[in-house]
């Protein structure tokens, strides 16, 4: 059983359990003497005051122990352990659960869980038989026949093709689920939250836009059953631009949020084309003055 008193000579081990700590890690390194903490029977740790800048808040742990009827304390171990109030690094997170959005880069690969429930099967067509195998659904050979040739492998001549499968896979494609998977009802839902929380009516924008997106003719409706509550924004203005929104998101670029006025269309110059404007060559002299009244010869003279 722990014992809650600490062992006498243990305890008074203190200058014992200072040199085995700084002989581990320097005399810089260990500060003063904080507490003996008894471990058990003869068993007692000696905490010293870390003073390294890096290891703020940590206390070297000393542990000495003597045995039964021994006057003699000999060393246990001496460790580096974080105090109360010591920094430590954050709990280790998977890195499935660390990724954000925006985390990869180029050359990045993101690894799907086979189980990934955001995820559920999709149409290929892959596993479904040909147009005109014998084994196609709807063709013309009947049920035993088709038995019949995969038990006895009788060859058998095909008949017409039927264009159920092709149709089905042609829709497919067209629609987008010519894939392996697609996004299950779960998968939707958290992209729908997420794209409410960056641009959705509770936003900032939002509040303060004077019309939501549902009437902004920058809005492009998305395809499918999303197009019920997003679209994408084409207003390469706005905060949005290129993004998913909620159609009662809004913001300042809102299309019809202030229409500015056409400016006035200048009148046409008129230029009359049927009469000639004589322009002097140097302008004429004023009246009264003493070029008009004095003839240059005798300006010349006087």
């Amino acid at each position: 059983m722990r014992s809650r008193t600490p062992d006498r000579l243990c305890a008074e081990a203190v200058e014992f359990a200072r040199a085995a700590a700084v002989e581990a890690a320097g005399e810089a390194s260990v500060g003063e003497h904080l507490e003996a903490v008894a471990d058990g029977d003869r068993v007692v740790t000696h905490f010293f005051a870390c003073k390294d800048i890096a290891y703020r808040g940590w206390r070297w742990a000393v542990t000495v122990a003597r045995a039964s009827r021994a006057r003699v304390v000999t060393l246990d171990e001496t460790v580096l352990l974080p105090g109360s109030e010591a920094v430590l690094a954050p709990e280790w997170v998977p890195w499935s659960e660390r990724l954000r959005p925006g985390d990869m880069g180029p050359g990045d690969l993101l690894p799907t869980d086979a189980e990934d429930l955001r995820l559920e099967p999709g149409f290929t067509g892959a596993d479904r038989p040909l147009p005109n195998s014998p084994l196609a659904a709807g063709g013309v050979v009947s049920s035993e026949l088709a038995e019949t040739v995969a038990e006895e492998d009788v060859e058998v001549l095909p008949g017409p093709a039927v264009p159920e499968v092709a149709r089905i896979a042609s829709v497919a494609e067209e629609t987008g689920m010519g894939r392996a998977r697609v996004l299950s009802r779960q998968g939707l839902l958290e992209a729908a939250e997420r794209w409410d929380e960056a641009y959705g009516a509770r936003t900032a924008m939002a509040q303060a836009a004077p019309a939501p997106c549902v009437s902004c003719g920058f809005l492009l409706p998305l395809a499918g059953s999303l197009r019920q509550a997003f679209g994408i924004c084409a207003n390469e203005f706005s905060p949005a631009d290129g993004r998913v929104v909620s159609l009662a998101y809004g913001c300042g670029g809102h299309s019809e949020a202030a229409v500015m006025p056409k400016p006035p269309k200048p009148a046409e110059p008129v230029i009359d084309e049927t009469r000639v404007d004589v322009l002097p060559l140097r302008p004429e002299p004023a009246e009264g003055s003493v070029e008009d009244s004095t003839p240059a010869e005798e300006l010349g003279h006087s």
